[in-house]
């Protein structure tokens, strides 16, 4: 069968049930927050949808989805048409009773035609689909449905990516769910998580073991001045609990210079690299053996210039403590950080005495402060434990040919396109 061819900030914090209480450095401090959503009550955008309908269709009339005289229908509805061997859709339309045509986009791979907005809870909207045949004649479908009163129950969502935002190279795209999706529902939900990069870079999405998170990467970090345009379309998704989803969630961010931090346990150094060039080596101190540092690749997610690590609710006495920090840069909902440590500037670079943390002087905890950016990668090798996965924002500390498994759609050979 022939397919559709392509046409063409409220703030929300959520508590991470896949947190992991990791003994580190500091206590359950406040995560970074979420970006806006758009409610699901909002009007879909007016607009032209497509182009302009050929005048007299000549071929078979198209059989379209939603069926004609369907009612609570979800939001997130999508429009599709059963088309003739070899036929294209010449255009779309979809108008709201008393409205304009509601703007939208097909999916590259031609399934449907999604709009760009979520629809109105309880209205009646009219979809109109015109098809080209191999033959040169074409058809014509209309149907018209009802959406859905606006429900109770709700999943709560998140995104992690602000507008007019800078962020290092290795910044995923984190969403998050609350609670966790269920696995059998998880293609539904990622079907409508919509990515696109300038520069074009294939990419896809890993959940963590329990659904409450999903990260977007590609195959290697992004190319610097990469613009990241995302939407998590979940206003009015169905899940199989009952529940639906709260709303739609829009970025468009970009990616600045490459600025990487490699430490090695074995000479305790961290050596620096700006645009691919080492431009510092910093001594660093990392956590004993009784508290390791994790070894992997974590993104530095928050970053305060002071602070207080509280620990006084760990169950071993001997790592209870409260202390004043200064320049502290989170890679761990456990509790790790780089920062500054005048305490341990004695023994950094020849001994671990931390409690997780990268250890670092003052002045090179200032100098780090000032360069960095959310989503800047540090890698950590040769400790005595690995990061536990969705322990931070850790999409890069495994394989790619590992992460694509964490996909709940088939992946193609060396990442996605765009679905729309």
């Amino acid at each position: 069968m022939a397919r559709f061819t392509r046409a063409g900030a409220v703030v929300g914090a959520l508590t991470l049930a896949a947190s992991l209480a990791l003994t580190g450095c500091g206590g359950g401090e406040k995560k970074p927050e979420f970006v806006g959503g758009a409610s699901s009550d909002a009007s879909a955008t007016p607009g032209s949808a497509a182009p302009s309908t050929p005048s007299t269709p000549s071929g078979p009339p198209l059989t379209l989805s939603p069926a004609n005289g369907t009612k609570s229908r979800p939001v997130s509805t999508e429009i599709s048409a059963k088309l003739p061997d070899g036929g294209k859709v010449s255009a779309v339309t979809l108008t709201a009773d008393g409205g304009g045509s509601v703007e939208g986009k097909l999916r590259t791979d031609g399934s449907a035609w999604v709009p760009s907005a979520p629809l109105k809870w309880g209205t009646r909207y009219t979809a109109t689909v015109t098809a080209s045949a191999s033959d040169g004649t074409s058809s014509q479908g209309t149907s018209s449905f009802t959406t859905m009163a606006k429900p109770k129950s709700t999943i709560g969502s998140g995104l992690y990516l602000f507008d007019d935002k800078s962020y290092g190279v290795a910044m995923p795209v984190v969403t998050e769910f609350h609670p966790g999706i269920p696995k059998k529902d998880r293609a539904a939900v990622q079907k409508r998580m919509f990515v696109r990069t300038d520069p074009p870079q294939p990419g896809a999405w890993h959940w963590v073991s329990n659904g409450t998170q999903a990260y977007y990467r590609a195959p290697e970090y992004w190319k610097p001045g990469t613009t990241i345009t995302v939407r998590i379309a979940l206003a009015g998704v169905p899940l199989s609990n009952g529940r639906y989803g709260d709303v739609d969630r829009k970025a468009t961010a970009k990616i600045g210079r490459s600025f990487e931090m490699k430490v090695d346990n074995a000479n305790k150094k961290m050596t620096v690299y700006e645009n691919g060039a080492p431009v510092r080596t910093i001594p660093v101190s990392l956590g004993k053996k009784s508290t390791p540092s994790s070894s992997g690749t974590m993104v530095v997610m928050e970053k305060k210039e002071a602070t207080v690590f509280d620990t006084r609710d760990d169950p071993d006495p001997a790592n209870r403590y409260v202390t004043d920090i200064q320049f502290a840069q989170r890679l761990t909902w456990g509790g790790e950080y780089i920062h500054a440590a005048p305490w341990s500037e004695h023994v950094q670079g020849r001994q671990n005495v931390s409690h997780g943390c990268v250890n670092v002087s003052m002045a090179n905890a200032r100098w780090l402060f000032d360069k960095t950016r959310i989503g800047d990668p540090i890698t950590i090798k040769g400790t005595e434990r690995r990061i536990a996965a969705g322990n931070g924002w850790t999409a890069w500390s495994v394989s790619w040919s590992e992460f694509v498994k964490g996909s709940a759609l088939p992946v193609p050979s060396g990442g996605a396109g765009p679905a729309v």
